[in-house]
């Protein structure tokens, strides 16, 4: 590798899942692991093998079906973990292991180890690994937080124990840009071998600092960046891959790196994942929001109409997007949807735009224009997981006063079941519709609404999350009656519950070191 290439090492798939309400399903791993691929990214990390039979599956098939990317698994610093992880990677065409404990003062507390006894755990773990794989990447949780001199001496035995990659965490987003350079520059300076290893960094963003302090590392002697789509990820989220790979591509003069991202299939897997995830995207989040290009202001206007370079740094191509949005009406036919589509990103077989087709018409009936936006809704909403329970008709009625009702039918497992109820407000009333026809224990966590596109017949997108007895489920649908999307997505939520509901527990923690305590 030159010394100006930097490896993309994406954790969507097990840091980003580790969201609550983000889990996906097999095939939506499958899905993303294939885009991730095509899209050029050097290593993917599947997920946490040992966590769940589920897990183990997903980590096995992404490994055998995977044509590019390395595939990595993650494994507590224990033999049980490691072997499992070998496991579920071993058919992978380019294989690795990854394996990792808390360093820091704080997470040394959380397996009972003294310094001693986590250096020789380190030593033998590492070791472990290296005897079942050519390529292991070890990680130091909580690294910004470990003494200085500490963080030397196991990075130095991970090494010396066969590690080919040492990245470096900031497992909780504590570092700042200078600091984050500094360690870097210092670890392949103090420490014995550095030189011939690869220095990684994994940066979370709850001070708001993740692409900074990834981008610093690089400057300082890091040459993998890990990071998610969308920097999706717990708490505040991680280090953003189309953040970090823009950043490198548009500010080459200052950081002269480069990656091997093709940066057009940016915005169709920012839009994937973000369905998958049940997680939008903010509307001003940098290169994939939806205002990331757009201008309203009447001197910025004139002056992209001038040239688009005064307000722009980035062509909206470079990242997938085709730069316009031309509206399609209820004239338009599939040739004219099918290349709306291609340029927004969506390759559909004929199945697939056909089922869009219809529902496009049905749209393009009750909305004078449909706009792109309003076609990502309607690719979203094609997004449904098997339909345990499906929504066959609907009527509310609302007044000033008394509560409002709603009549629902149901379809249950191929079974149709009707029901008349009440409650505060329309919404509130076909929930509860749905309750009685549905029995559950499952609580509404979050319920939101927001415009797809301007106007009064513009369509709602709802996103709806349960959770229940643990698990955590996400729904979303559109349409524009608000009451039906809203209904469409909570059925949906409760469709992926049922699917959770047969997915394995996490296994036995080991050794005090829980599933969560990961980077």
């Amino acid at each position: 590798m030159t010394k100006d290439r930097v490896l993309i090492f994406d954790t969507t798939l097990r840091d980003g899942e580790q969201s609550p309400g983000a889990t996906m399903t097999h095939e939506e791993k499958l899905e993303i692991a294939e885009l991730l691929d095509e899209m050029g990214v050097d290593i993917i990390e599947a997920g946490f093998p040992i966590a769940s039979e589920g897990d183990f599956r997903a980590v096995s098939e992404i490994a055998e079906r995977t044509k590019n990317a390395t595939i990595c698994g993650l494994a507590r610093a224990n033999y049980k973990d490691i072997d499992r992880c070998w496991e579920a990677v071993k058919h992978a065409k380019s294989p690795r292991i990854h394996t990792f404990i808390g360093t820091s003062p704080l997470h040394r507390t959380i397996p009972n180890l003294d310094m001693d006894q986590m250096a020789e755990r380190i030593h033998d773990t590492v070791t472990h690994a290296r005897n079942l794989c050519d390529n292991v990447q070890w990680s130091p949780m909580d690294a910004t937080r470990t003494e200085w001199d500490y963080l030397c001496r196991v990075v130095e035995i991970a090494i010396k124990a066969g590690a080919t990659t040492i990245n470096i965490p900031d497992t909780v987003g504590y570092t700042a840009p200078a600091e984050s350079a500094d360690l870097i520059k210092r670890l392949l300076e103090t420490v014995p071998g550095a030189d011939d290893i690869i220095f990684a960094t994994h940066c979370h963003n709850d001070l708001g600092m993740a692409t900074a302090n990834a981008l610093a590392a690089v400057l300082g002697g890091a040459r993998q960046i890990e990071c998610t789509i969308n920097g999706l990820g717990e708490r505040a989220g991680n280090t953003a891959l189309e953040e970090v790979v823009m950043a490198l591509k548009v500010r080459g003069d200052i950081m002269p790196y480069y990656t091997g991202v093709d940066t057009t299939k940016i915005m169709n897997i920012s839009r994937r994942v973000a369905t998958v995830s049940g997680f939008p995207v903010q509307f001003n989040k940098a290169i994939v929001g939806k205002n990331a290009f757009a201008h309203e202001s009447g001197i910025h206007q004139d002056g992209m109409l001038k040239n688009s370079e005064t307000f722009e740094i980035m062509r909206p191509s470079d990242v997938g997007l085709s730069g316009t949005s031309l509206p399609l009406g209820k004239h338009s036919g599939r040739a004219a949807l099918r290349a709306k589509l291609k340029e927004l990103g969506f390759d559909l077989a004929d199945n697939q735009l056909n089922d869009i087709f219809v529902r496009f018409k049905d749209l393009a009936d009750r909305k004078k224009e449909v706009y792109d936006d309003d076609l990502i809704a309607l690719i979203r909403q094609n997004d449904t997981v098997e339909d345990h329970l499906k929504l066959k008709h609907l009527r509310v009625v609302c007044g000033t006063e008394g509560p409002q009702t709603a009549d629902l039918t149901l379809e249950i497992d191929g079974e149709e079941k009707s029901v008349h109820a009440t409650g505060d407000g329309p919404v509130d009333s076909a929930f509860n519709a749905v309750k009685a026809l549905f029995k559950h224990h499952a609580r509404l966590q979050l319920y939101q609404v927001h415009a797809v596109t301007e106007g009064t017949d513009a369509q709602a997108t709802v996103s709806v999350r349960l959770e229940e007895d643990g698990r955590i489920a996400t729904g979303q649908s559109a349409d524009t009656d608000t009451v039906v999307a809203s209904v469409k997505a909570y059925i949906n939520a409760l469709n992926r519950l049922i699917v959770r509901r047969e997915k394995t527990a996490p296994g036995e923690d080991v050794k005090g070191v829980s599933y969560k305590d990961v980077n």
